[in-house]
C-alpha cells in the first residue's frame, strides 16, 4: 500500500493573510480530497474523519482526532506532513480557517449554533453529549438531500427484496431498519456477521435486490464485499455512511450522509437512527392505507 506524497507543485491551504484578509489557497477539506486516493490505508481514516468532522479536527489535540480515527497520534502528525504542513498543528490551523470561513464564528469548544443554547454554560458530560447530538441531527437535516431520500424510499418499494448489510455497531442499526420495513411487509434480510448463513444470502443477490450498507468511519470489509457483489451483479445499492470518502459509500449508487460528531469515546450514531426511522415513514407514506392494515394485525398479535 503506497503512502500519500508530499505535493511538489502546490502548497497546502495556508493562513489567512492579516494584510489582505483572504486566503492564498483552497480549502483543507478539498486539499485532502484531492489527494485522498494517494493516502495509505490509515492515513485515509485520519483524512476521512477531518473532511467529514472538521470542527472537531480543528478544536481537538492530535492525540483526541487519532482515538475518533481510530489510528495513532503519530500517523495523525505523518499525514499531516505528508500533505506539506511542518506538523498537525499547521494542518489544524488551515482546519479552523475553514471552519471560521463556513460558520462565521467559532466557540470555545468549535461549537456553532444560531438557536439558543439546550443548557447552561456550565455544562456537565451528560449534557455536552445531548447537545452534540443535537446538533448532529440538525445537521444531517440540513445537508441531506431530499432527491437521494425519494430515491432510496422508492428504491425499498421498488425491490423484490432488500438486503442490509451492517456489521460490530452498525449490526443493530441494520437489524432494526429490517424490523420496520418488515412491518410493512417488506422481504428484508440482514449480513451482520461472516457466518454461512450470512454468506448465503450475499449469494442470492441479483438484479431485482437493493444492498444497503451501513458503516461508520472504515466500513467492515464484509459490508464493502457486500456493495461490490451487489454492483457486479447489477443489483441496486445505497449506503448509509457518516464518512462521505467512504469505500462504502462510493460503491453506491443512493448516498445518505449523516454527522456523528460526539464528545465521548464512541462516534455519537443519532442522527443515523433519526435517518432510519426517516426512511421507514418514507416508504409507509407511499401507500399508508395498504401499510396500516398490515400494522394492525401486527399490533394484534
Amino acid at each position: 500500500m503506497k503512502r500519500v506524497a508530499a505535493p511538489i507543485t502546490e502548497r497546502p491551504p495556508a493562513r489567512r493573510s492579516a494584510s489582505s484578509g483572504t486566503s492564498e489557497h483552497q480549502s483543507l477539506s478539498k486539499y485532502i480530497r484531492a489527494r485522498y486516493e494517494d493516502c495509505s490505508r490509515s492515513q485515509k481514516d485520519v483524512a476521512q474523519y477531518i473532511v467529514d468532522h472538521l470542527d472537531e479536527a480543528a478544536f481537538q489535540t492530535a492525540e483526541e482526532l487519532a482515538r475518533r480515527a481510530n489510528t495513532s497520534s503519530s500517523t495523525v502528525v505523518r499525514f499531516s506532513q505528508a500533505l506539506g504542513f511542518e506538523g498537525f498543528p499547521e494542518l489544524q490551523a488551515a482546519a479552523r480557517e475553514e471552519y471560521r470561513r463556513v460558520h462565521g464564528k467559532a466557540g470555545p469548544n468549535g461549537a456553532v449554533s444560531e438557536s439558543t443554547p439546550l443548557f447552561s454554560l456550565d455544562q456537565n458530560e451528560f449534557e455536552t453529549a445531548l447537545t452534540a447530538d443535537h446538533l448532529n441531527v440538525e445537521e444531517t437535516a440540513r445537508k441531506v438531500s431530499r432527491s437521494s431520500v425519494d430515491a432510496l424510499v422508492e428504491a425499498i418499494v421498488a425491490a423484490e427484496k432488500v438486503l442490509v448489510a451492517g456489521t460490530d455497531q452498525m449490526a443493530f442499526f441494520a437489524s432494526y431498519l429490517r424490523h420496520l420495513l418488515m412491518l410493512l411487509d417488506l422481504r428484508v434480510d440482514v449480513v451482520a456477521s461472516p457466518s454461512q448463513e450470512a454468506l448465503s444470502r450475499l449469494g442470492r443477490i441479483d438484479e431485482g435486490t437493493l444492498v444497503i450498507g451501513l458503516s461508520a468511519g472504515r466500513p467492515h470489509p464484509l459490508v464493502v464485499r457486500a456493495m461490490k457483489l451487489a454492483r457486479h451483479r447489477k443489483a441496486h445499492t445505497a449506503a448509509l455512511t457518516d464518512a462521505t470518502l467512504s469505500e462504502v459509500a462510493k460503491l453506491a449508487q443512493i448516498k445518505l450522509y449523516y454527522s456523528s460528531n460526539s464528545p465521548a469515546y464512541v462516534r455519537s450514531h443519532t442522527a443515523l437512527l433519526s435517518l432510519i426511522q426517516a426512511l421507514a415513514y418514507g416508504v409507509y407514506a407511499q401507500d399508508s392505507a395498504q401499510y396500516d392494515d398490515r400494522i394492525k394485525a401486527f399490533r394484534l398479535k
